[in-house]
């Protein structure tokens, strides 16, 4: 199988004594491109890193993660925007809002939302989109631009209306580990849908997919997932991977 990982953290410390060797196992396991969204100023470094290490595997994000989103928003969103301008990224992302961890910040959170739509916009970049606990809200943002870049609503697991919504919008359904949990009920929220508006992630080093969770969750276990979801849709797994891999190229402009 060719495999797109279109969310994976490897440059994270988790990966800190193997990350040679985690990079090389996914490559070897078919998942050649893997694309890394920042989380705040303090991973810039190490995921360019990365992504200098193995330019032809390992692709750049820049964004400010809803959960890094605090007093001092504004300052980190006017370092990131110049990193933004002078670099080369392939999406904006990872941005959003998360009200499952504290909702203190909502506003702050949604203001920054707010501007890295702007960004993905004037940039011409997909979004990443973390919508946890907050897909209303994120949705009601959406509806305040008149055009939007289009993207990924990442690790969706939202309802059937809310995925078609997300659809009809102009994004893909970030689908990891979590749709091949037993009690998930996402596999039948994704039944109806095919796998047209699927793109495959892992959330490296979070959340690895059955069998292998609870264990560090690597970008070379994207095979367990596009192995369930083949099931899943009753086609072949290579049938699913060129489907889901051809996605990924088309959205984030990848060769």
């Amino acid at each position: 199988m060719n495999l797109i990982d279109t969310h994976t953290h490897l440059y994270l410390p988790e990966f800190e004594t193997d990350r040679q060797e985690v990079v090389e196992a996914a490559i070897w396991a078919g998942v050649n491109k893997m694309l890394m969204p920042n989380i705040d100023l303090s991973t810039l470094t190490p995921m360019l890193k990365l992504a200098e290490a193995f330019p032809r595997h390992c692709y750049p994000m820049i964004g400010l993660h809803p959960t890094s989103v605090k007093e001092d928003y504004r300052q980190q969103l006017n370092e990131l925007y110049i990193h933004l301008k002078e670099g080369s990224y392939v999406g904006i992302g990872e941005v959003g809002i998360d009200l499952y961890w504290d909702k203190t910040y909502r506003k702050e959170q949604t203001e920054a939302f707010r501007q890295q739509i702007e960004w993905a916009l004037s940039f011409n970049l997909p979004l990443v989109i973390h919508s946890r606990e907050s897909l209303p809200l994120i949705f009601s943002v959406l509806e305040e631009f008149p055009q939007l870049p289009g993207g990924v609503f990442h690790s969706f697991t939202g309802t059937r209306n809310q995925a078609e919504y997300a659809i009809e919008k102009g994004f893909f359904l970030g689908i990891g580990g979590i749709v091949t949990f037993k009690n998930s009920t996402l596999k039948d929220t994704l039944l109806p849908l095919g796998p047209e508006h699927l793109v495959l992630e892992t959330d490296a080093p979070f959340l690895a997919p059955a069998p292998k969770r609870g264990k560090r969750n690597e970008s070379s276990y994207l095979v367990f997932i596009a192995q369930f979801l083949a099931v899943l849709f009753s086609m072949d797994p290579e049938t699913l991977a060129e489907i889901t891999t051809r996605n990924a190229q088309n959205l984030f402009l990848l060769t």
